[in-house]
């Protein structure tokens, strides 16, 4: 509130005395060919197979890489085809719900023979009271061939925010997929639903494109 009390501004002297906070650069691959030699090289990884389906999925789903590995069974409605992040495991502390597409579902009743029966989808390879870890994914990049300067687990948030806006989807529809923080709080709390049918056609779509891309890199360097 203005009171027009202050005879001057007294954060002007501080000007300068505190660092500006630097915009950290998460590394992605964005170019469409190198996407999906990404998809592809994921697609022929062997390795622990909860991992290898984590990696599958994290471009699908673009979740943060801990709301992915820290994912529980109880989460996911494979018949509604739904996973419910609960809001106490979200950056923003809000629901936040994820569509599953096709290929999606077909991973996870995969995964589900592996692990359904324990808490966590990607339980580590030491431990099942306990997820993978970010390093796991991490490392698994870059045995792929993937540099620090070229690809990341949070990269997985960049592609599929760069080429949903390149091939036009609504651009509420992409931010609300993000869980991006809302500036209004108090419509914020309850719109964990907001274009959900929308989103929901929006994420079969993506992970039809994907695939595309991944068939396309594979083709590609088959012969």
């Amino acid at each position: 509130m203005i009171l027009g009390k202050a005879k001057h501004n007294i954060t002007a002297e501080l000007h300068g005395a505190l660092r500006p906070r630097k915009a950290t650069h998460r590394a992605a691959v964005l170019e469409k060919e190198k996407v999906g030699q990404l998809l592809a090289a994921i697609d022929d990884y062997a390795g622990y197979f909860p991992l290898v389906c984590a990696l599958k999925l994290a471009p699908l789903l673009f979740a943060r890489p801990t709301e992915l590995r820290c994912a529980t069974w109880d989460e996911f409605d494979l018949e509604a085809a739904e996973w419910r992040i609960p809001a106490e495991r979200m950056k923003m502390r809000r629901i936040h719900i994820v569509p599953l597409s096709a290929q999606t579902l077909a991973i996870l009743e995969e995964l589900k023979k592996f692990s359904g029966n324990g808490k966590y989808l990607f339980p580590s390879i030491r431990t099942e009271t306990r997820p993978i870890s970010d390093a796991t994914m991490l490392n698994a990049l870059r045995r792929m061939g993937y540099q620090k300067h070229e690809m990341s687990v949070h990269g997985f948030r960049s592609i599929a925010s760069t080429l949903l806006n390149e091939l036009g989807y609504n651009r509420d529809w992409i931010e609300r997929q993000l869980a991006h923080g809302d500036k209004n709080e108090v419509r914020a709390a309850y719109n964990y639903a907001e274009y959900l049918p929308e989103r929901r056609k929006m994420m079969q779509e993506w992970s039809d494109y994907l695939y595309e891309l991944r068939d396309k890199a594979a083709n590609k360097y088959k012969y």
